[in-house]
């Protein structure tokens, strides 16, 4: 993964953070990144407004601006869910056979499972700039993308 990349992908939680705290959207179903390209994709059950989305924007560069660390727990898989509970979780499954979990943190803001590297600082992402987004009804996805900006 190169810096682009790695930077991208931190961005990747740094949105989902704001997901979750605009729209209470827990559960993602997919992640994507190429390059200064990122999408999330998260289950949701309504199509939200251009004003929420533009505010899941608006928070998540006040979150790279104020320079939170990225903090990286390696935790025995049992511990982590004791610690955590679901909250590492995806939608998408880390096989059983996994004993020992990657947990990225960002304090007050996002909590995940993720084995991908990682910047150290959010603001080492630099801006979030909002692409697109689409809310398919039919699978309750929204479907959120953006570029950071080189």
């Amino acid at each position: 993964m190169d810096q682009v990349e790695i930077r991208t992908h931190t961005a990747l939680h740094v949105v989902k953070g704001a997901v979750r705290k605009v729209l209470g959207a827990k559960w993602t179903a997919s992640t994507y990144v190429n390059s200064n390209h990122g999408r999330l994709t998260v289950k949701f059950e309504r199509k939200p407004s251009d004003q929420e989305m533009d505010k899941v924007f608006e928070l998540a560069n006040e979150k790279v601006r104020k320079n939170l660390p990225i903090i990286i727990e390696v935790l025995p898989r049992e511990e982590a869910e004791r610690k955590y509970g679901d909250e590492i979780y995806d939608l998408f499954l880390i096989s059983a056979e996994v004993r020992e979990l990657s947990i990225v943190v960002i304090p007050d803001w996002s909590i995940n499972a993720c084995n991908k590297q990682h910047t150290k600082f959010t603001s080492e992402i630099g801006e979030i700039i909002k692409d697109y987004w689409r809310y398919r009804n039919s699978k309750q996805l929204l479907e959120i993308s953006f570029d950071i900006k080189c």
